[in-house]
């Protein structure tokens, strides 16, 4: 049969795999024996003529070239195999492999439902900004300049905690100058207080730092409050620490 050199390659390299475990387990066994004589008396390194270390350094190296041999046979059977193996799965394998990915699909739904109230808290609050405005910062984390602006969320994906937000007045740089989309992070979004909830307002007292709006636009600055008057566009942010290198 064609296939026997194959065949006959292939027992040849388990038996070399075989032969490369039990040396290692050998070694293993030398390597346990030097550590528990090294638990019992560690003076005995200090002595003079002593050759424990040099020998448990020895035995670790032997174990690591076994280690890599054993790598390399296994990745040569490996391939051995696949040359062996027909190229599309049958029916069987088939089936299989789509039981396991119907498989991975529960687990991800289960995945899904184990999510801590906490952040189940905070995709419903995300989810909740649906028309509302909110500021967004547009570029990318490594940019070496922030910006921000006032936009209108559109879309919450729950699956990908992704939020698609409008610009809705771009500036007059901005590509063809409509209005532009943009698929952020929730870590990019930073709701606004809103006016019928008390609680969520903050106190501008000096030093705090903030978002302003650039007059008449729907851009934000970072800023820091020197005093307050009665009337005051910031907005503040309800994480303060983004901004204490302002």
């Amino acid at each position: 049969m064609s296939s026997s050199p194959d065949i006959a390659g292939i027992l040849d390299n388990t038996k070399e795999l075989d032969r490369l475990r039990k040396e290692q387990e050998e070694v293993l066994v030398e390597i346990n024996k030097m550590h528990k004589k090294l638990q019992a008396t560690p003076e005995i390194v200090e002595k003079p003529g002593d050759t424990s270390l040099s020998k448990l350094k020895n035995l670790y190296i032997q174990a690591k070239e076994l280690s890599e041999s054993e790598v390399t046979v296994s990745n040569i059977l490996l391939s051995q195999l696949d040359s062996l193996l027909p190229s599309g799965p049958t029916g069987q394998q088939r089936r299989k492999l789509e039981g396991n990915e119907q498989k991975r699909k529960r687990m991800k739904v289960d995945s899904d439902v184990r999510v801590s109230p906490s952040m189940r808290n905070q995709i419903e609050a995300y989810a909740s900004l649906k028309g509302e405005q909110v500021a967004a910062r547009v570029t990318a984390e490594d940019a070496e300049k922030d910006e921000w602006f006032v936009v209108k969320v559109i879309h919450f994906d729950r699956e990908t905690k992704e939020v698609e937000v409008l610009d809705e007045e771009p500036g007059d740089d901005e590509e063809g100058g409509g209005q532009r989309t943009y698929k952020l992070s929730m870590s990019c979004i930073l709701p606004f207080p809103k006016r019928n909830d008390p609680s969520t307002t903050q106190e501008f007292i000096p030093g705090k730092h903030v978002l302003a709006v650039y007059p008449g636009t729907t851009a934000l600055y970072k800023a820091t409050v020197i005093s307050t008057p009665r009337k005051v566009s910031f907005f503040p942010a309800p994480f303060q620490t983004r901004f204490n290198n302002v």
